[in-house]
């Protein structure tokens, strides 16, 4: 099992190298223009603040929220006008219905796999009727750890649910899945290449 404070401490540990590794990640990212302008969005898991949290920031009203510490002082260097807030996934410190959208990339799969149906659980709840979530799993369930994540030196800790549990825990959590898609960004272990599945689902009124 995933031990989330290690996880923290590793992001920490790893934060000037994690910012060059997600600033150089090719996910496309063209769906955040479909997020209306002025918009409320919380970005779960926003890391240094690149390239999510800074693009919402041109277009709405985002809020950030990491378990790192280090990751959020980097966040208020790169996007300092931005609300910024150190918290857990599984209980987010923000009001029912705060959001209009929550944005959730490469942050659930650092959660214990056992917790991640509470996480999209309080993703519903912060959301107002109507609102959209999007985030990645792997495709494929899969647990496993790097002692040498990024060549940083840093060991880091993975729990992946796969694309199938993930949209079950969404369904539960009165989420309508809009879309699915695949990503080539890639997560190696000793069977060859684990791509990412990407969700964006709405919450039911």
């Amino acid at each position: 099992m995933v031990d989330k404070h290690a996880v923290r401490a590793a992001y920490d540990a790893l934060s000037a190298v994690y910012v060059s590794h997600r600033e150089q990640d090719l996910t496309d990212q063209d769906w955040l223009s479909s997020i209306p302008d002025g918009s409320r969005v919380l970005d779960a898991g926003c890391g240094p603040g690149r390239p999510v949290l800074a693009r919402l920031q041109a277009s709405g009203t985002p809020v950030g929220l990491d378990f790192s510490r280090e990751q959020l002082t980097l966040a208020t260097a790169h996007v300092p006008d931005a609300p910024l807030v150190q918290g857990d996934l599984t209980t987010l410190p923000f009001a029912d219905a705060t959001f209009d959208a929550v944005i959730a990339l490469w942050s659930l799969i650092h959660v214990p796999a056992a917790e991640h149906q509470r996480v999209i659980d309080e993703f519903a709840r912060v959301l107002r009727p109507g609102g959209t979530v999007t985030l990645n799993e792997g495709v494929d369930a899969w647990t496993g750890t790097n002692a040498d994540w990024l060549d940083s030196g840093v060991r880091m800790e993975w729990h992946l649910a796969g694309a199938a549990a993930t949209r079950s825990q969404l369904e539960r959590a009165g989420f309508d899945v809009q879309s699915e898609w695949r990503a080539g960004d890639s997560l190696e272990d000793d069977d060859g290449e684990l791509p990412w599945a990407f969700f964006t689902a709405e919450l039911e009124e």
